[in-house]
């Protein structure tokens, strides 16, 4: 079986875990992956104190496994994050500070909880920032991913993330969707993938199964890098990250009419959000990686997990050593 030494760190049996995205993870998500053998995280960035009591005792009821939460911390809520950590999640997830932003006291407070830390970085003096307050596992995030990410490519991030931080463990995210990708982040010199969007085209991903479709029937190309859903929602990221969407017309109707979303904001993120809902995939933003190229099925997340691990292995078992004389 594939296992690397952030397994033993975290708990978990295979180095494949959960992207923590906000709105878009769920309890029976994170369960999924969790006894899939990988880590389950979910997003509380905006929910509620009951809310996220709530939803980390259903977990806890469903599982024995390790999971996380996740905080964007530049939108955290510093009473809600101290009440949360009491809930003792084992894995507290952290990403997108702002530079002011003192990390170690998020770190510590979760240490305090006897919970490990993963910080999410798009950048190498980031990642060492992380690793000097403490961090126990750093995510190194390329572009190619969805959402929200910085500019610069998986497979250059990686190696410069790993060598920054060493012998802190680094995982992979952006691009990755199969054993494939899994494979070349250990080549990379990571112990494993943080996964987005193929864990978006799954049956216990909460999306309409018009976005989910969405996923699927992209190539990969038809995405692309814009601020338009941080225009209408009012968000500003640090850094000044943008959003990788798929390219839809929604986002090109809105792409160069800034001074019109500004005025009228709100209601045109009450329109967003009811058309995501509804299923309506021309009519809001969809947050895609360009990894969406190859997702060709809606599946159980047990079954991704399984094929992913299963790849992996292959790759490195059987096929990779045939390149050595």
């Amino acid at each position: 079986m594939l296992k690397t030494p952030v397994c033993d760190k975290l708990g978990i049996e295979l180095p494949i875990v959960l992207g923590g995205m906000a709105g878009a993870t769920t309890v029976d998500m994170v369960v999924a992956v969790s006894e899939a053998g990988g880590l389950g995280i979910l997003g509380v960035t905006g929910l509620t104190g009951d809310q996220t009591r709530e939803q980390i005792a259903a977990i806890k009821a469903a599982t024995n496994r390790p999971f996380g939460i996740n905080y964007l911390l530049f939108k955290i809520d510093e009473e809600l994050y101290s009440k949360a950590i009491k809930e003792c999640p084992p894995i507290v997830s952290l990403a997108w500070a702002r530079p002011d932003q003192d990390l170690d006291t998020y770190f510590q407070k979760a240490h305090d909880a006897d919970a490990k830390v993963i910080y999410m970085v798009g950048d190498v003096p980031e990642a060492v920032r992380a690793a000097e307050a403490g961090a126990d596992v750093i995510v190194a995030q390329g572009t190619e991913g969805g959402g929200h990410v910085r500019s610069m490519s998986t497979l250059a991030l990686v190696p410069m993330v790993v060598d920054a931080v060493k012998p802190c463990p680094v995982l992979a995210a952006g691009g990755i969707a199969d054993g494939r990708g899994l494979a070349a982040a250990l080549a990379l010199g990571g112990e494993g993938a943080l996964i987005g969007t193929r864990f978006l085209a799954t049956n216990e991903a909460p999306l309409h199964k018009n976005h989910k479709e969405a996923i699927v029937k992209s190539s990969g190309h038809n995405t692309e890098l814009t601020n338009v859903p941080d225009l209408i929602s009012q968000s500003n990221w640090p850094g000044g990250g943008a959003a990788r969407a798929l390219q839809n017309d929604f986002i090109n109707y809105w792409s160069d009419k800034k001074d019109f979303i500004s005025k009228n904001a709100k209601t045109l993120n009450t329109e967003m959000l009811n058309a995501r809902k509804a299923g309506e995939v021309d009519k809001t933003a969809l947050l895609v990686g360009q990894n969406a190229g190859l997702i060709d099925s809606i599946e159980p997340i047990a079954k991704v997990i399984e094929q992913m691990a299963k790849q992996a292995e292959e790759i490195i078992a059987k096929r990779l050593p045939q390149f050595i004389c």
